[in-house]
């Protein structure tokens, strides 16, 4: 892959893409990033058979796409990562750092434990409906279809706050 921003999925934004059936979908929201899954976060969503067949085969069949590589800080990153771990899960903790380290885009919507970090590190985060808000402003996904997406996550266990697309102000400007 090209030296170029990327997207650093955390397992949240993957696991809402899968359950709302769109995950393939979800690296053709922006065709002009490149999308990473760090080992770490690849280890959390592959615990379910099902979630484990869908990202090997994103990843395998979307190379153009998508990569899995392994998260190995050093120094101080390796300090910085122990230190978010004591209080954070391990997948938004790589990814903070990892995005941090590289001025990468973060992928996450655990809203609590990203936001004041990523604003005082400057790193650009987009939550799951800010995904859904550009599929539909880019024409990927229509109104209905991210209703829809909305209403099917959230009828799997998640929690995605039910929104109007059509108004959403999504959190950055990509």
């Amino acid at each position: 892959m090209a030296t170029k921003t990327k997207i650093v999925l955390d397992a949240d934004v993957i696991i809402h893409f899968i359950k709302g059936g769109c995950f393939l979908q979800l690296f053709d929201i922006f065709p002009e990033y490149a999308y990473l899954i760090l080992d770490v976060v690849y280890n959390e969503v592959t615990v379910g058979k099902t979630s484990k067949i869908q990202v090997d085969n994103v990843l395998r069949f979307r190379r153009d796409r998508v990569e899995n590589i392994k998260f190995d800080p050093k120094g101080e990153s390796r300090l910085e990562y122990a230190r978010l771990i004591a209080r954070l899960g391990r997948g938004e903790s790589a990814c903070m750092v990892y995005c941090r380290d590289n001025y990468d885009v973060l992928g996450s919507s655990n809203l609590k434990d990203i936001k004041a970090y990523c604003e005082k590190n400057r790193i650009t985060y987009l939550t799951t409906l800010d995904f859904l808000y550009y599929a539909f402003i880019r024409k990927r996904m229509t109104a209905a279809e991210c209703n829809q997406f909305m209403l099917d996550v959230n009828a799997k266990g998640s929690r995605l706050p039910i929104v109007d697309i059509t108004t959403y102000v999504p959190s950055c400007q990509l």
